[in-house]
This record gives structure tokens, sequence and C-alpha cells, in this order.
């Protein structure tokens, strides 16, 4: 639930603030970042699946914010 409400206010940022949604996006990265390495210190396979959630969050984010700055370039004013 928090990731998706962390998407949703990078998509929004990225659209209304194109310059300045970049620092937002890399705090979410760093976070996110921190937890896929605390859950991938666990042993073999289990240390995986605790750090799949955390990638995958990540790579939301990333394309979260890259399609507000996409969709933000597009926009006639």
């Amino acid at each position: 639930m928090v990731v998706v409400a962390v998407i949703a206010v990078c998509a929004v940022l990225a659209f209304l603030v194109p310059g300045l949604s970049r620092r937002p996006e890399r705090g979410t990265h760093r976070t996110l970042g921190a937890g896929a390495r605390a859950g991938g210190k666990a042993p073999g396979i289990l240390g995986r699946l605790l750090s799949k959630p955390f990638h995958t969050g990540s790579r939301a984010v990333s394309r979260s914010g890259s399609a507000g700055r996409r969709s933000r370039g597009r926009m006639p004013f």
C-alpha cells in the first residue's frame, strides 16, 4: 500500500513539476534499495524472495516518474 502511494506521488510530482521530481525519486530508490539489501541478507532463495518486492517497487517508481515527465513533455503548454 505504501509503495502504491509513493508511486502516485512520484507520478503527480513528475507531471506537475518535472524538474523537481528527480530528488524524491532518488530518495525513494535509496529507501527501497536499503530494504532490498536488508532482505537480500537472508540465506539462499529466501533472500531473493524477500528483496524482490523492493526491486519491483523501485522499478515501478522509475516507470511512474518517467511516465509523468514524458506526458508533461507532450502537453502543449
